[in-house]
């Protein structure tokens, strides 16, 4: 009977997404949730890791079926970490639920989230949650420590009539920034001296640079229901009439950090004395929304209207030798949109829109259409349309530095013209995707590491395609991905083949069956091509041509489940002790040597 109702009520556990999308808490065992055992507790595959968690990624691929409507501070290296909007998660809980993940850092450090949350009433919850990291490396200059905290609440009235939900979110990522291996460590690396096997042994190219980037953002989302009727059988609304507003504030921070300059290797600069580079966004949206549900309409239909304030700042004037005659970019714009969620039989029909008029920063054009085709619980296949016109990210349009080659005002930059056409197919049997992606005004960094627009067009294809197969005990998972860039392959680098593959085993042990075990090997491979480079003042990838990498990796796990508790030890890179030393995250970093790590999740009810 115990057991019982512990099953039930952990059934009933569940949470939601930003947009709505119900999901129970799973305490299970399986090999996607060893995909996802990392500090970004999502699947690697499309990524690339630096040699540290907590550290960056390194693309191997890119996704452009969703892409934000206003452009974004940048020093993208160091939002691998951040939670946006769409990242927090509301709950719903019968008792009070708390989950831990632990794992272990490298060298010295550890990973720590921890999520709390409950119910005061059917009607009120609250979430408080932090992630906390802290990871030495084995390399000079490695060190990582980042901070995720997140409270939420949601709240509704007897009936419904008056819904509010919202967040809290401090979030700070500290970074030691190593510039790479210099150019006689390097050597030494690649051929194999054991005077460095002790990796904190080798040189690297910065000492005393860090970065900084800060985050805290308010989020606000409630709605009244002026209207609303009622059907006869099932007591549920018929149509409804909502009024809605949502307020969101963002501020976002980065800082370059060096109490003694490095002449040379970011260029010639401006002075001998160190000044501070910090750079912060400003943004306050308020959105109002009519919302009106009904058959006519096939579902709901919402019809917004956003006032957006913007501010990318500098205090001074950094270099006197750039031609900067700005230290702001700041304005307002007011944008209006709809969006429709239809169900017709099988067919269930998203569409989002919204224009910006005007020729401002914010100035801009998005449309998503979503088509999803389910047969029971058999298969289901989904089509998406993305067309978005939006401004390049403020970093690309204004950046200051006291090294005269990292200053620009890009005043002549256009709107990067994206659309993109996917195609999805998931079933017991096969997951396959497919995606289609052109772009006009690319923007990216050149190798000289300025911000720079790619006249030509991008032409991109993804496909990716998933299968397992079982036999008795035993397992093979397998993931390949096939790219392609037909035009523009100068500027925009990815592998022609990604592959993953992961034998396993699965059983119970012990009379009585208390533990659960999964144990096996992953292998991971992709094809050499020229992989960015990473600019530590800058946070960003930067194209280079001089290099290509491309290499192997096998991975051992032992995995457990006791109760509602998962046990994770890895062996990250195993053969790497007598492999070539050719892999690399980025050039001048290389990836993890041999690591074993371990690590748990443990929730419990109260």
């Amino acid at each position: 009977m115990l057991l019982f109702l512990e099953k039930q009520n952990i059934q009933i556990i569940k949470f939601f997404s930003h947009k709505g999308d119900t999901t129970y808490i799973d305490t299970t065992l399986n090999i996607k949730k060893e995909y996802k055992f990392n500090f970004l507790r999502k699947d690697l595959f499309e990524f690339l890791p630096f040699h540290n968690q907590g550290q960056t990624l390194n693309n191997l691929s890119y996704s452009f079926s969703s892409i934000n409507r206003l452009p974004d501070i940048g020093f993208t290296a160091k939002q691998v970490s951040y939670l946006e909007v769409e990242d927090i998660k509301y709950y719903e809980v019968p008792t009070a639920t708390t989950e831990i993940l632990y794992r272990t850092g490298l060298e010295q450090g550890q990973v720590l989230d921890a999520l709390y949350t409950l119910n005061f009433s059917k009607r009120l919850n609250v979430s408080l949650s932090y992630k906390g990291l802290r990871s030495l490396g084995a390399y000079r200059r490695a060190l990582v420590s980042n901070g995720n905290f997140r409270g939420t609440f949601h709240y509704s009235t007897k009936k419904n009539q008056y819904q509010i939900r919202g967040h809290l979110t401090t979030q700070d990522f500290f970074h030691q920034e190593s510039g790479g291996l210099t150019e006689e460590s390097l050597g030494n690396f690649k051929n194999e001296d054991p005077n460095f096997d002790n990796r904190a042994r080798l040189d690297v190219n910065l000492n005393e640079t860090e970065t900084k980037f800060d985050g805290n953002r308010v989020y606000i989302e409630h709605s009244y229901k002026l209207l609303a009727s009622k059907d006869t059988i099932n007591n549920k609304d018929f149509s409804n009439l909502k009024i809605g507003h949502i307020f969101n504030s963002e501020n976002k921070t980065y800082d370059f950090i060096q109490t003694k300059l490095t002449p040379g290797f970011f260029g010639t600069q401006n002075s001998s004395l160190p000044r501070n580079s910090e750079v912060t966004n400003k943004v306050t949206n308020n959105e109002l929304n009519l919302e009106f549900n009904s058959k006519y309409v096939l579902g709901k239909f919402k019809a917004k209207t956003n006032i957006t304030y913007y501010s990318y700042s500098y205090d001074t004037i950094l270099n006197s030798k750039s031609n900067i005659n700005k230290l702001k970019l700041e304005g307002k714009a007011i944008s209006f949109g709809a969006d429709w969620n239809a169900k017709i039989k099988n067919f269930q029909l998203n569409a989002d829109a919204s224009i910006t008029p005007g020729s401002g920063r914010l100035s801009g054009n998005y449309l998503k259409g979503e088509a999803v085709y389910a047969k029971d619980s058999l298969f289901s296949v989904k089509g998406t349309l993305l067309i978005s016109s939006k401004s390049p990210n403020f970093n690309t349009l204004l950046h200051q530095s006291e090294y005269d080659n990292y200053n620009w005002q890009n005043d002549d930059f256009s709107n990067v013209n994206t659309r993109d056409l996917g195609f999805d197919f998931a079933s017991k049997w096969l997951n396959a995707s497919l995606n289609f992606t052109n772009i006009d005004n690319y923007t990216f960094f050149n190798k000289n590491s300025k911000a720079q627009q790619f006249s030509g067009q991008i032409t991109y294809l993804k496909v990716k395609a998933n299968r397992e197969f079982k036999l008795g005990k035993f397992a093979l998972d397998n993931t390949l991905m096939y790219q392609n860039v037909s035009s523009g392959s100068s500027v925009f680098r990815v592998p022609e083949f990604v592959t993953r593959n992961t034998l396993y085993y699965t059983d119970y042990w012990f009379k009585g069956k208390p533990m659960l075990v999964n144990i096996g090997i992953t292998f991971k491979y992709f094809t050499k091509y020229n992989v960015n480079a990473y600019d530590p003042l800058l946070s960003e990838f930067r194209i280079q041509n001089e290099e290509q990498i491309g290499f192997p990796t096998f991975d051992v796990f032992f995995n457990a489940q006791v109760r509602r508790t998962r046990l994770y030890l890895k062996i990250d890179n195993a053969t790497s002790s007598f492999s070539k030393k050719n892999y690399f995250s980025a050039p001048n970093y290389p990836y993890r040597d041999f690591v074993i790590r371990f690590g748990l999740v443990w929730n419990w009810f109260i």
